[in-house]
């Protein structure tokens, strides 16, 4: 079976959706890509960029006859949006997401469909800290992973196809449970971004008294920390509540290390923190070695060419 589908609805037009619809002109998919976003000003922008062949005014229309419905919206708004679509999904159609949660909604999406249609679960991990329509490009998930996180008792021919699809997009691909997922995202994104913004929002408290020294004087690892932080609000709020229980649990082994630290520093032992510097500092060479990232100081992201 080939990894193209004839027709794809994009439920939700931000910086995924759209990467993904560049991604599929880039591979010569002949498919119709049909789009849908909420606000009329995110719709207008999709026509005129381009990247979808048809910019449909409600979900409805978007989902109709599709044979792949993506749901890009943000995770806390995905089961309703499942409630409108479900009585006009095309049977045998695949139905898949791009949430960084999969329990949550799995749970709140899978009542609402019809036994006909197949749902596959999906993660890209890949973004950017832009969103909406026009932050979208062919390559961001070129060497990238797209987690499939398959529903129990899903075909495994629309989860295999699932994958080669990904794969045509330049992902790579592995499948996992939903629990494990929500914990690996919880320690590789979701606490990051909370330590980021946590991080950002105590510099800010205090450029307050210290007249933008903070922002004047920034190093690398600090602006770094404002890229993650200028992620969209919406999407993260609602990553956090509905990831609840792999973020409090990691959060805690995060307060666990730091008071660990804490003490080091208090007792100078500087033994321990040298030791916990190096342990940690082979993760990064990991990283690398898995060609997950360059080792160039670009902390600004140079602009990416769709």
């Amino acid at each position: 079976m080939s990894e193209h589908y004839g027709k794809v609805a994009l439920i939700g037009l931000g910086l995924i959706a759209s990467s993904m619809a560049w991604a599929m002109k880039r591979a010569g998919m002949a498919t119709e890509i049909r789009g849908y976003a909420r606000s009329a000003e995110t719709r207008e922008t999709a026509r005129r960029l381009g990247f979808c062949d048809v910019i449909c005014d409600s979900a409805e229309d978007a989902v109709a006859d599709a044979d792949l419905v993506v749901l890009a919206t943000p995770v806390g708004v995905m089961g309703r949006v499942a409630e409108t679509i479900a009585p006009h999904l095309k049977p045998g159609a695949t139905v898949t997401d791009v949430g960084s949660v999969k329990r949550t909604v799995i749970e709140e999406v899978s009542p609402y469909l019809p036994e006909t249609v197949h749902f596959v679960p999906a993660h890209p991990m890949a973004g950017t800290e832009h969103s909406g329509p026009d932050a979208g490009f062919a390559s961001l998930f070129d060497n990238r992973w797209c987690l499939i996180v398959p529903v129990e008792n899903a075909p495994e021919d629309a989860v295999a196809r699932l994958e080669r699809y990904w794969q045509a997009l330049g992902a790579n691909t592995e499948r996992m449970d939903p629990e494990h997922h929500d914990l690996v995202c919880a320690v590789v994104s979701h606490i990051p971004h909370l330590i980021a913004y946590t991080m950002v929002g105590v510099a800010d408290d205090l450029s307050r008294v210290s007249d933008q020294e903070v922002i004047k004087f920034s190093a690398a690892g600090f602006r770094d920390f404002t890229r993650i932080a200028a992620s969209d609000p919406t999407m993260w709020r609602d990553v956090f509540l509905t990831n609840k229980g792999a973020t409090l649990e990691i959060l805690g082994r995060f307060t666990e290390e730091l008071f660990a630290l804490q003490r080091a520093i208090r007792t100078g032992d500087g033994e321990q923190l040298h030791a916990y510097f190096t342990r940690t500092r082979a993760i990064r060479r990991g990283i690398l070695q898995a060609g997950q990232d360059t080792d160039k100081p670009d902390f600004g992201r140079i602009e990416v060419k769709r």
